[in-house]
């Protein structure tokens, strides 16, 4: 049978317990997974159930378990069930997990006499068993002569029933009597407590079931199997729909837990305007969206947590695989094309503050199915939708929102917490379908502007910025889609930068590695936009170094820079992980903030001295305010530049003196020194030693002669690849044998095939990473630097190859598993394929 025969409200209860982030799923055995049977030493579970919950007990914090009132023994033989599920017996006096009661010596007197008494009055009545268990015995009376059984049933309550320290437990066809206490109620506390579930699905049929199913609260679900009054909401018919209910909430749970139709990551295209941006799977679903900013909680966030977290997709009424997706050029405008179906996507710059303005077109000549799902605070928020004349207003959030669709006539469901609208349109030509999500906005009115209008005007934003660049020659292309990538990533309104688009993408499928990448980090930042003015474009590099003058202003001083901001500036809070999201591929936890705010990162000044001269040098000029910001990032570098850090890489775990960290802060002095020099600028005392100082320092320190390289720290012999910048930054000579030596260390130990690992070092943290297409781009420069240029074309193909159907990279590709890894996209890897575009293209 199909999950549809089970009641709708049960599916949309099961849909929703599915998705709590540690599940306890009881069931009682006798009429529940086996059905009744005349003979009860014949009661076997029905197959699928047995499926069923073994493939529930396999999957990540889910526990299943059978509570009987059968003993232990009875129930594990006849059951046969898995080890993987639990087992209570005699209604939660034996567990299987090691709590037994302990029968103390009076007890244990009133149970023997309590069998004698029981044998005699039972004796010579046809039909009348006795289960002898533990700590109880059971009367069964169910295939003796119906006034017969009811007189040996009215014989026990008259009698032993009452006795002191006996307790009676009744149910169908058998009642129960027990000299210590037993309880389902009491067993399906204990389980949830060991479990630490945070919600509970019990079934059961009995009588003695309702004990447990009056400890249900919240978000726990109890099922009644067959006839009968019950505490339990929901009801089904028989033990076969137990087996069906059973494979539906595996099907959900699995589902949600693992996403099993994850899509690649580097398949994901983003939108941007100047203040927001959003990711669409390549069949035009909208998979991520913040509002009222990228680092605010997710209206969608499907990408995280499947559909049921959010989502707003189009697509062919009757499926059609798509032919494809590409972004118009020098534009972040998408187009998804089927055969006779196209879907336009783009956020329209120019929008007013605090407002996220996504249009979607629908033309061609298939009809399309829409599905507006918005789910906002990660789905924390209970969402109403409610159609008006304009199309649909979504109420009960702190943002206002509204979807603009005049003329859609939309199907309103709901899944007991949040509405889901849905909708058939036909487009036709000349006349396309337009929805407008207008996130921030209560306006349902039409805008002043026709579609086509704001289209172009959204496509030559990109387009003039675009025209404005001064591009290699290698990759032209992808060089082009990487810089309008890297501008997506700015805010226009703070000039702050983003690290990467989300939070949470995995360093390692189903792994823990899951960090939020949405701030502005000093260091990426500064290379980010420093990449920009090497193309030509220097208004983001402005607008950045005006952001960090605002931050610099709240600080008591300079070396109080914290690694990371907000996009506003300000300190971003805790950090803490969303439960009620299963994570990309069942990546978990998912993650908002970021632990490293607190770190100390030595190496961020240096980024940000290097980016002030590259922008002097592109101005042919140096400016009062940036030459102060140098002066800062230098006395920052002379009250710290000794102190153990957590470096780029951002290790939780103890400091360590850092060959990278102690390169940038060389970097600082260094190129302070040389922007007074150029400029005219006097040279503060103290500088030129201190370079000398810090330079003397890593040369004696950070080479190490066991390993014939410069390795990761002054303490062990551990290989890091952002030490290449020994070399890179000119601290040494590239022709330096000790360069070339750290070139060829690195590469055997960390490079692999196509890719280049940051580390192998135990860093703290279970599982593992990918290679990072930035170390990639550092080992490319390394070997034009030693003359090996060969191997920089081939590994910078690879970068190139890896780079999804419209241009995007995120932070890490996996060439074992052959798949991309990591926030997406991210900077730090557009970075790379620029720069070294750039290397390649000047010979």
């Amino acid at each position: 049978m199909p999950a549809e025969a089970l009641p709708a409200e049960l599916r949309r209860a099961i849909v929703q317990i599915a998705r709590t982030p540690r599940l306890l799923v009881a069931c009682d055995y006798d009429g529940t997974l086996a059905p009744i049977t005349l003979n009860p030493e014949e009661a076997r579970p029905l197959p699928e159930s047995v499926g069923a919950l073994r493939s529930l007990a396999s999957l990540h914090e889910t526990t299943t378990v059978v509570i009987s009132g059968r003993a232990l023994r009875d129930l594990a033989t006849l059951s046969r069930l898995p080890a993987e599920v639990h087992l209570v017996g005699s209604h939660g006096s034996e567990f299987d997990i090691g709590f037994v009661h302990a029968i103390e010596p009076g007890p244990r007197e009133l149970f023997h006499r309590l069998q004698a008494e029981l044998e005699r009055l039972v004796l010579d009545v046809p039909g009348v068993t006795l289960e002898v268990k533990p700590a109880s015995i059971a009367v069964h009376v169910r295939r003796a002569e119906y006034q017969a059984g009811r007189r040996v049933l009215a014989e026990v309550h008259r009698g032993p029933s009452t006795w002191e320290g006996v307790s009676t437990t009744d149910g169908k066809e058998v009642v129960e009597l027990a000299v210590i206490r037993t309880d389902k109620g009491e067993a399906l506390d204990f389980m949830r407590h060991q479990a630490g579930a945070t919600a509970t699905v019990f079934l059961g049929d009995d009588v003695t079931d309702e004990k447990a199913f009056a400890r249900l609260a919240g978000p726990d679900v109890g099922i009644k199997v067959g006839e009968g009054e019950s505490l339990a909401t929901y009801r089904v018919p028989e033990a076969a729909d137990v087996a069906l209910l059973l494979a539906f909430l595996l099907e959900e749970r699995r589902n949600w837990l693992y996403g099993e139709s994850a899509m690649p990551i580097e398949r994901l295209s983003m939108l941007a305007n100047e203040r927001s941006v959003a990711l669409l799977t390549p069949d035009a679903r909208l998979t991520w969206l913040c509002h009222p900013g990228p680092d605010a909680p997710a209206v969608f966030a499907d990408l995280l947590g499947g559909p049921g977290a959010g989502c707003f997709s189009i697509k062919p009424n009757r499926n059609g695989l798509p032919l494809g997706q590409r972004y118009l050029p020098n534009t972040m405008t998408v187009e998804t094309r089927w055969s006779r179906l196209l879907v336009t996507d783009y956020l329209e710059p120019y929008s007013p503050p605090h407002q996220t303005n996504l249009v979607r077109v629908i033309s061609g000549e298939a009809p399309a199915e829409v599905t507006f799902a918005p789910r906002p605070e990660f789905g924390g928020v209970p969402v109403t939708l409610v159609a008006e004349d304009g199309g649909l207003r979504v109420v009960g959030t702190s943002e206002p929102f509204v979807l603009r669709s005049p003329g859609v006539a939309w199907t309103i469901t709901s899944d007991g917490q949040h509405e889901t609208a849905s909708a058939l349109v036909q487009p036709s030509p000349g006349n396309p379908i337009v929805l407008e999500l207008r996130c921030g906005s209560t306006e349902l009115d039409d805008h002043e502007l026709p579609e086509l209008q704001r289209r172009d005007h959204a496509g030559r934003y990109w387009a003039d910025w675009a025209s404005k660049l001064s591009l290699p020659g290698v990759q032209t292309d992808l060089v082009l889609r990487s810089a309008l990538t890297l501008r997506g990533l700015v805010n226009a309104d703070t000039g702050a930068v983003l690290a990467a688009a989300t939070t949470s993408l995995p360093e390692d499928i189903g792994g823990v590695r899951n960090w939020d990448y949405r701030y502005c980090w000093i260091r990426d930042a500064a290379m980010t936009v420093r990449e920009l003015v090497h193309l030509g474009s220097v208004e983001e590099a402005e607008g950045y170094l005006r952001w960090l003058h605002g931050v610099l202003d709240t600080l008591a001083g300079p070396e109080w820079l914290h690694p990371l901001y907000t996009l506003a500036g300000t300190v971003i809070g805790a950090e803490a992980v969303i439960e009620s999201l299963p994570g990309y591929a069942g990546s978990r936890p998912v993650r908002v903030g970021n632990l490293a705010n607190h770190q100390v990162q030595l190496d961020v000044f240096g980024p940000v001295v290097e980016l002030v001269r590259t922008l002097a040098e592109a101005r042919g000029g140096l400016r009062d305010e940036d030459w102060r910001l140098v002066q800062a990032m230098a006395e920052a570098v002379s009250r710290r530049w000794n102190e153990a850090d957590h470096g780029i890489w951002e290790e939780r775990h103890t400091p360590r003196h850092r060959v990278y960290s102690r390169v940038m802060c060389w970097v600082t002095m260094d190129r302070g020194v040389t922007l007074a020099r150029d400029y005219g600028r006097e040279i503060p005392a103290g500088w030129e030693a201190l370079r000398d100082e810090i330079r003397s320092d890593v040369l004696e320190n950070g080479w190490n002669e066991e390993v014939q390289a410069f390795t990761t720290a002054y303490d062990g012999t551990d290989l890091d690849a952002a030490s290449l910048f020994v070399g890179l930054s000119g601290l040494i000579d590239p022709a330096d044998e000790r360069f070339q030596q750290t070139v060829t260390a690195i590469e055997s130990e960390l490079r692999s095939g196509s890719t280049v690992y940051r580390y192998r070092r135990d860093d703290g943290l279970p599982g593992g990473e990918g290679g990072f297409h930035i170390c990639a781009a550092w080992l490319i420069e390394a070997y034009l630097l030693a003359g090996r240029r060969d191997e920089a074309v081939e590994l910078f193909t690879e970068i190139v190859s890896a780079a999804g159907p419209t241009g995007l990279l995120p932070e890490q590709y996996d060439p074992i598993a052959e798949r991309s890894l990591g926030n997406h996209p991210q900077a730090y890897s557009h970075i790379g394929l620029i720069r070294c575009a750039n290397l390649l293209a000047a010979g």
